[in-house]
């Protein structure tokens, strides 16, 4: 059986549920944004998207959908930048990708009322196939402290069965800047 090239199979059963939080023509950042299954997903619902890949095949494919930048952001510069400052996105994307030190310029990429949308392995799926190696692998609790200065409105870790797969993944909001008014911010589940 040949499997579909990153990115270009159905989008995350996580980011399908939540994107509904995404403000309507809400801009969206999607970090290793592969062949651009978010992307398209995010487009269709009438967002501006943005993907970043370090593939050339990659970017070449996801161009169609959006703006489309080819940039090894493991080696190199952030290429989101504005006057010094990381562009900023009504969402931000990420799926089965986990560089950390990446981790302070993804939430500088938030907008005030920014949706941080993140899945990724986890500690425990080297028992069942790849990734395997630490470094690759979210800890228990990993994103909650990464998000800590964020509204997280929903997070799971644990297994699932097809694929299986050990998975971290969360939805946080930025706040930081949003006026509520005195009342509590709605995030429908």
């Amino acid at each position: 059986m040949n499997a579909l090239p990153h990115g270009a199979e159905a989008p995350s059963a996580w980011v399908q549920r939540w994107s509904h939080l995404v403000r309507p023509g809400g801009t969206v950042l999607d970090v290793a944004c592969g062949q651009g299954r978010h992307l398209r997903w995010f487009a269709q619902r009438g967002h501006p998207v943005t993907g970043v890949d370090r593939s050339p095949e990659a970017v070449a494919a996801a161009a169609a959908l959006g703006t489309a930048i080819e940039a090894d952001i493991e080696n190199g510069p952030w290429p989101l930048m504005r006057g010094g400052q990381a562009q900023r996105f009504d969402a931000v994307i990420v799926t089965n990708y986990l560089w950390r030190a990446l981790f302070p310029t993804l939430l500088a990429s938030l907008t005030p009322g920014g949706i941080l949308i993140y899945e990724t392995f986890t500690a425990g799926n080297e028992t069942v196939g790849k990734p395997s190696r630490p470094d690759f692998l979210l800890q228990p609790g990993e994103l909650l402290r990464v998000c800590a200065g964020l509204r997280v409105v929903a997070y799971e870790n644990g297994y699932l069965a097809m694929p299986e797969r050990y998975v971290q993944r969360i939805v946080a909001v930025n706040e930081t800047g949003v006026s509520t008014a005195g009342a509590p911010l709605r995030y429908s589940l």
